[in-house]
């Protein structure tokens, strides 16, 4: 499709996304690239908490909800990113456009909450987009089932979302990029001993 080095593929989390200044930071970065030339492909999580935060609401209404209709909801968290995204970027004068998971219908199997990455059904589409200077945004975390269904991917989804589409655009780079302060052992708010190995660069 591509040869390797041709598209950036770059992945935000979601303290990246976590407001409209932060996500307007990292339309400015990617902004910068694009401006130089470069095709790019980015994906991005939900804002902040903003999946917890689906969760607790949903709960309050059925505190043991159906997996379906926890999917649709939890879904939306990266489509809401994905266009917030897409809009900062047009507004910087960058050629960018939102794909979530019908857009490039993104054949998912397994459960729901686990599903897997099969393939990127329109990948093509997005190939043709891609003319240098022109930023895809993809909705990372999902994907669709054979039944035409929502699923999530679970956690880490968005990662593994940016890491498939980078290997089916033919690329060997995926740029992770995130606020937080390092890499640790286990998650420091469960497990008060975990260490940090790795440090970002300043």
């Amino acid at each position: 499709m591509f040869q390797p080095g041709e598209v950036l593929v770059q992945k935000f989390g979601g303290s990246s996304m976590a407001n409209p200044e932060r996500i307007i930071r990292v339309a400015e970065r990617i902004a910068e690239q694009a401006r130089s030339g470069k095709r790019i492909a980015v994906v991005v999580s939900a804002m902040g908490d903003t999946t917890d935060d689906l969760i607790t609401l949903l709960r309050q209404i059925s505190p043991d909800p159906d997996p379906r209709e926890l999917d649709q909801l939890m879904a939306t968290g990266e489509i809401v990113s994905c266009s917030m995204t897409t809009c900062a970027l047009q507004k910087l004068g960058i050629r960018a456009k939102s794909y979530n998971a019908f857009n490039l219908q993104i054949q998912s199997g397994g459960t729901f909450g686990s599903a897997e990455i099969g393939r990127f059904g329109r990948l093509p589409e997005l190939a043709r987009f891609l003319e240098p200077g022109c930023v895809a945004v993809v909705a990372g975390f999902q994907g669709i089932n054979d039944q035409g269904d929502l699923v999530t991917l679970g956690r880490g989804g968005s990662d593994i979302t940016a890491v498939a589409l980078a290997r089916d655009l033919g690329q060997k780079v995926c740029e992770k990029y995130t606020d937080e302060d390092g890499i640790y052992t286990a998650d420091p708010r469960l497990i008060p001993t975990a260490r940090k190995v790795w440090h970002r660069l300043q």
